[in-house]
C-alpha cells in the first residue's frame, strides 16, 4: 500500500504542476498559481510534504498574496498532524483526506453507461452546480469556478469528463477521469442534489472502473469524515494513506 500511496501522490503532484502556468518552489514542496482563476483553491495552493510550519506559513502568505484564500496541502500524514497546532493558531481550518486505491474485481459496464462531455457541454453543468452550492456567490465567481475546468486537460495524457443522465436528459452525476503512465485518478465526483439516492453515482463509478481496467493503479481522494468514502469502499476502494489540507479564507 505504501507504493500505491507514493504513486498516487506523485500523480497528484505532477498533475498539478503540468496544468499550472506558474510553479515555484517553497520550503518542503512547491506552489502552483493560475491568475486566470484567482478564486480557485485548487489552482492556487501550496503542496508540501516536509519542513517546519513557520516557513510554510510565511510562504503561503507570500506566494498567495492578493488572493482571498490560503490553502496548504500537506501530503505526509505525520507532518500534517504536526502542522495542526501552528496552522490552527494562524486561523486555518483543517481537513483530513484519505487516498483510496481500487482493489476489487473490475466490473463489466453496460454499453453506453456514461457519455463523455466536452468542455462546451461541461461548463454549463458546472455553472449550475456552483450556483446550487454557492447561492450567494457573485456571477463572476461562479463563472471562474466553472471555467477553470479548461486547465485540466494539460494535467495528464488522458483527461475526460464523464456523465450519467437522468431520464429527463439532465446530467445526474459526473466525474473527471485522468490517466497518465499507467495510473488513473477518478476526481470531482458529483451528483446533483435532486438526483441523489437513485444509483446514478454507482452507474458512473462502475463504468469508470471498467474503463480503467488496463491501469496499474486506479485511485481517488475522499474527505476522511464524509459519507462518500463508505460508498467508495463498497465499490472496492481501500484506504492506502491520509493527507491534510489547511485552508484560511
Amino acid at each position: 500500500m505504501a507504493d500505491e500511496l507514493s504513486r498516487a501522490l506523485g500523480f497528484v503532484h505532477d498533475f498539478a504542476r503540468r496544468k499550472a502556468p506558474v510553479v515555484t518552489p517553497v520550503p518542503g514542496g512547491f506552489a502552483v498559481l493560475d491568475e486566470r482563476y484567482p478564486m480557485s483553491h485548487d489552482d492556487n495552493r501550496l503542496i508540501v510534504w516536509s519542513g517546519a510550519p513557520g516557513p510554510v506559513l510565511a510562504a503561503a502568505d507570500e506566494r498567495l498574496a492578493g488572493l482571498g484564500h490560503r490553502l496548504v496541502c500537506v501530503d505526509d500524514d505525520r507532518q500534517g498532524q504536526e502542522f495542526r497546532p501552528a496552522f490552527g493558531a494562524a486561523g486555518y481550518q483543517h481537513e483530513t483526506n484519505v487516498v483510496m486505491a481500487f482493489h476489487g474485481p473490475r466490473p463489466a459496464a453496460p454499453a453506453a453507461a456514461t457519455e463523455r462531455l466536452d468542455l462546451a457541454e461541461l461548463v454549463p453543468v458546472l455553472r449550475e452546480e456552483w450556483r446550487e452550492s454557492l447561492p450567494q456567490a457573485e456571477e463572476g465567481v461562479v463563472e471562474g469556478l466553472a471555467a477553470r475546468a479548461a486547465a485540466r486537460p494539460a494535467g495528464a495524457d488522458l483527461v475526460e469528463f464523464h456523465a450519467v443522465r437522468a431520464p429527463d436528459g439532465q446530467v445526474a452525476a459526473r466525474a473527471d477521469l485522468y490517466v497518465h503512465e499507467g495510473v488513473a485518478q477518478i476526481e470531482n465526483v458529483y451528483t446533483g442534489e435532486r438526483h441523489r439516492g437513485r444509483g446514478f453515482a454507482r452507474t458512473l463509478l462502475t463504468a469508470l472502473l471498467a474503463a480503467t481496467a488496463g491501469a496499474e493503479l486506479t485511485f481517488l481522494v475522499a474527505d476522511a469524515d464524509d459519507w462518500p468514502r463508505e460508498f467508495y469502499g463498497r465499490l472496492g476502494f481501500v484506504p492506502v494513506g491520509h493527507t491534510h489540507a489547511f485552508l484560511r479564507t
